[in-house]
């Protein structure tokens, strides 16, 4: 039996789940100039994997994280002969990030974490409302 107040955990997962995307972003533009020698992998990217929090049953009371995948291990080889990490052959390893699909993905993780927390301010304001009319 569901209580008057279960739609409010809507938004609240929203914003459970867009908060782990910003995190993984984040995680992903502090690591995009790590350099790696050529015998280990590279950094690699974060991918949050998100699904209905009730998949296959019918109607979804929200998101949940499902997971984290990963980018190439292989990452992308630059010649730096000079850096310390360098291989025989001057080769080391950077992950495979792109800057701007980075901020991208931040710009819209960030504006649907915001409409989560609207959506929970609107819910909280239509909740105050129907108890003045009980006044």
């Amino acid at each position: 039996m569901s209580g008057p107040f279960d739609q409010l955990a809507i938004p609240a997962s929203g914003m459970t789940t867009y908060k782990t995307w910003i995190d993984a972003i984040s995680d992903n533009i502090a690591n995009i100039n790590v350099a790696r020698p050529m015998n280990g992998p590279a950094f690699q990217e974060r991918f949050v994997v998100a699904q209905s929090a009730e998949y296959g049953e019918g109607v979804g009371t929200g998101v949940k994280v499902a997971g984290v995948a990963y980018g190439d291990p292989k990452g992308r080889l630059v010649y730096e002969p000079q850096n310390p990490l360098a291989g025989a052959d001057g080769y080391v390893r950077y992950p495979d990030i792109d800057l701007s699909t980075q901020m991208s993905n931040l710009l819209v993780a960030q504006r649907a974490y915001q409409l989560n927390i609207s959506v929970l301010e609107r819910a909280r304001d239509a909740y105050q409302q129907a108890l003045q009319i009980g006044k």
